[in-house]
């Protein structure tokens, strides 16, 4: 028999869940509430819970796949995240972020589909890269042509890529939000909340041995950790996109890595030294020298 859940005890565990798959923790299952439990004790076995660590060192100290117990009758929608995904019965990455894209549809889930966006820009790039750039969201040339980093801020990202000794077809590239916020604005929490998901997916199914979140909206988004640039610059993150998996069980996960936006240096070209650093990092856990002079 279900039991009507109080709102805050549903908010209390729903905030719980999510804190766990920030963590990477993704595999649940529920305990039968015994005869002497009731729905009312589960409220003081979350607050008696033993304190954790904080979060940015969780990320790099826990191993990326973890089990949890949730001790309460809850709700089948908080554990949702759980269930296959249908992209991970695709035979390659390519039909994989197909479907990823046909689940998008013509994305009104949020308020920025009222806002004048124009079309959704979903990523683009290899489906099978090794490096993948995240960035904040689309801007007007990204809204006009479909497709994520074309404006000035891509062409600056574009020769960054170059100077890592690769070309742009060979990495992918996407956003936190898929959608024009009017006016350039930063994007806002509900809007990244609900197309982070997809961004999730898309890294699940790319696999890529890194990923570069360029600027801090995404850095936060994807790392969750509300903390200046930098504090998160100048270090490698265990990353795991929160809740999914991926169908290739040998692939643990990414490392994570942040630096300035390419907006951003091209208002500050001083911090365009910073940056190169971040990237030298990157090129040297992939193994990449930077070309020649001509």
């Amino acid at each position: 028999m279900s039991h009507a859940l109080d709102p805050n005890l549903r908010r209390a565990l729903g905030e719980r869940m999510r804190y766990y798959h920030e963590l990477g923790i993704y595999d649940f299952y529920r305990r039968e509430p015994s005869i002497s439990e009731s729905v009312e004790s589960a409220p003081a076995a979350v607050e008696a819970e033993p304190q954790m660590p904080s979060q940015p060192e969780l990320r790099e100290e826990m191993p990326i796949r973890k089990s949890a117990v949730v001790a309460a009758d809850v709700e089948e929608n908080i554990f949702e995240v759980s269930a296959p995904k249908p992209e991970q019965r695709a035979a390659d990455p390519s039909a994989a972020l197909k479907i990823i894209r046909e689940d998008l549809g013509d994305c009104t889930r949020c308020k920025l589909h009222k806002q004048g966006r124009k079309q959704i820009v979903f990523g683009v790039g290899n489906s099978s890269a090794e490096l993948m750039f995240v960035g904040e969201g689309p801007g007007a040339d990204e809204d006009t042509q479909g497709e994520p980093f074309v404006g000035r801020a891509g062409q600056l990202l574009n020769n960054m890529i170059k100077a890592m000794g690769l070309r742009r077809e060979e990495v992918y590239i996407a956003n936190v939000v898929k959608c024009r916020p009017p006016g350039n604005r930063t994007p806002e929490r509900d809007e990244c909340d609900t197309c982070s998901p997809f961004l999730m997916r898309q890294i699940a199914v790319i696999k890529p041995k890194v990923v570069v979140a360029l600027g801090a909206v995404a850095a936060k988004n994807l790392l969750a950790i509300n903390a200046p640039m930098a504090e998160l610059r100048g270090r490698f993150y265990d990353f795991m996109p929160a809740g999914v998996r991926s169908n290739d069980p040998s692939w643990q996960g990414a490392k994570l890595a942040v630096t300035y936006h390419p907006a951003f240096l091209l208002r500050d070209p001083r911090q365009k030294g910073e940056a190169w650093k971040d990237l030298q990092m990157v090129m040297k856990h992939l193994g990449l020298r930077a070309p020649k002079p001509a």
